[in-house]
């Protein structure tokens, strides 16, 4: 399993992204934009939101941090900006995660396959803390 933090920004995660890789001399190991995502049922990414940052992440040290411009349906708020995303090496576990997680919890997105995970799910647990909970397998599609 591997837990990593994920810092959500409004609109300037390119920037951000940018600052965070000279201030601690990170390596950007990839991005992908909205406008990579293919289209998911009955929905359409905006054309005004193509370019932001749908996810990146950043290595610093052997760390990695994740990062995305918040999704255009999500609304954005400075204090529960971040997000763990917990990476599980089987469907099960992950399955089993986003399950303890979402007692008494708010589902965000229901756990479903993605075209960058074959299990995906996130949920605001009841403390208030917003997890990604993921089965590791899918590579990501990487742009630059």
């Amino acid at each position: 399993m591997q837990v990593n933090p994920y810092v959500v920004f409004n609109g300037n995660c390119a920037e951000a992204l940018a600052f965070y890789e000279k201030a601690f001399n990170g390596k950007i190991g990839m991005i992908s934009r909205y406008k990579d995502a293919p289209a998911a049922e009955g929905y359409v990414t905006p054309p005004e939101v193509g370019e932001l940052i749908l996810h990146a992440q950043l290595d610093i040290g052997g760390a990695v941090i994740m990062f995305c411009d918040t999704s255009p349906h999500l609304p954005y708020n400075v204090g529960n900006n971040i997000m763990l995303s917990v990476a599980f090496d089987s469907e099960d576990a992950t399955k089993a995660a986003f399950a303890g997680l979402k007692d008494g919890g708010t589902v965000v997105m229901e756990m479903q396959e993605t075209f960058w995970s074959k299990c995906f799910g996130m949920v605001t647990d009841k403390y208030g803390v917003t997890w990604q909970t993921t089965v590791v397998g899918r590579a990501h599609v990487t742009h630059k």
